[in-house]
């Protein structure tokens, strides 16, 4: 479910753009703050406190990027990315620096709804604490226990495996780049790990999912890193 009134902040230069999310968003249930530069962008995010941020990259004055440095020296609130540029290093540039979830321009309106929705129940589940147990579709971890089943059939993980799983779910429907994935599992021996990641990545995909070939759950995110889909029905 929603978060009934978040505050959102629309962080964009265009009048257009915002005319086009506000009336949605508000049809939705929430309350939408606006602001046109970067220095607005944080001056609203510190003094209002938005419970999520929707955050074009390219803004008079300081940029987007900018924005998101400034923010997380003060806030761990849900950025996400609304951007026309196409560049993988841009895409993983904003992710490491702060920012959530990335959507290309032109978006559709239900693509973004669903991307808050995410973003929210994330917000909302780290507040109340780490879940001892995560259900999505039909894969079940308890981390109590480092049980992972599907189906109601348990699941051998190698350590490695395993903790790569823990750090995708914690942060699930979020995209990782391979940066953060590898700092997460690896720590100090992330660099010397960079071309093992996609062999965990398969070797994971192979014991977790119904259909290796058509991944449901590990979602890889072209040029940029991989997400794990919390959309997944239970059958």
């Amino acid at each position: 479910m929603n978060k009934p009134g978040a505050r959102i902040l629309v962080v964009d230069d265009e009048r257009e753009i915002v005319r086009a999310l506000s009336p949605s968003l508000t049809a939705h249930g929430y309350v939408v703050l606006t602001a046109r530069t970067g220095e607005d962008a944080v001056r609203t995010a510190l003094q209002r406190r938005p419970d999520l941020i929707l955050l074009d990259l390219l803004l008079p004055g300081m940029s987007g990027i900018e924005v998101c440095q400034r923010i997380r020296e003060h806030s761990n609130v849900p950025i996400i990315v609304l951007s026309a540029k196409e560049k993988e290093r841009d895409k993983i540039e904003c992710l490491d620096q702060g920012a959530d979830d990335y959507i290309q321009k032109p978006f559709g309106m239900n693509e973004v709804l669903a991307r808050i929705r995410v973003a929210l129940r994330h917000v909302a589940n780290m507040q109340a604490g780490t879940e001892p147990q995560i259900q999505v579709g039909s894969l079940c971890v308890d981390f109590s226990q480092r049980r992972v089943q599907r189906d109601g059939h348990i699941i051998d993980l190698t350590p490695t495996e395993y903790d790569l799983l823990k750090v995708l779910l914690t942060h699930r429907g979020k995209i990782l780049t391979r940066q953060m994935l590898l700092q997460n599992v690896w720590g100090a021996q992330a660099d010397a790990r960079v071309h093992s990641l996609h062999v965990y990545v398969a070797s994971l995909r192979q014991k977790i999912e119904p259909d290796p070939l058509h991944p449901c759950f590990l979602l890889t995110v072209p040029g940029v890193g991989y997400r794990f889909n919390e959309e997944v029905p239970a059958k």
